[in-house]
């Protein structure tokens, strides 16, 4: 347990801001299962608009340090390959 004022303060931030990240993920992993979900079911207007919600919620997360850009790419392009080959096909 902290000791000093300062640690105890520390430890309360620390929970709040691990609360507050762990919503972020939440909705940035939702937004990517409602796209995968819309490329399942073959809808394309309903998975070019989550995408579109998809890559923005992808790049809060980068810029607010919750994954690193490399990543968040790599995710993007994924997912936009998935939404061109149905596109495709």
């Amino acid at each position: 347990m902290a000791n000093s004022p300062q640690a105890r303060k520390r430890a309360r931030q620390n929970t709040i801001q691990r609360l507050h990240n762990a919503g972020q993920r939440s909705g940035l992993r939702t937004s990517i299962k409602n796209l995968v979900k819309a490329l399942d079911n073959d809808d394309r207007e309903a998975a070019a608009a989550a995408y579109r919600v998809a890559t923005s919620e992808i790049d809060s997360a980068v810029h607010k340090g919750l994954h690193h850009k490399n990543r968040a790419a790599r995710l993007k392009k994924r997912l936009n390959t998935r939404l061109r080959q149905m596109g495709a096909s």
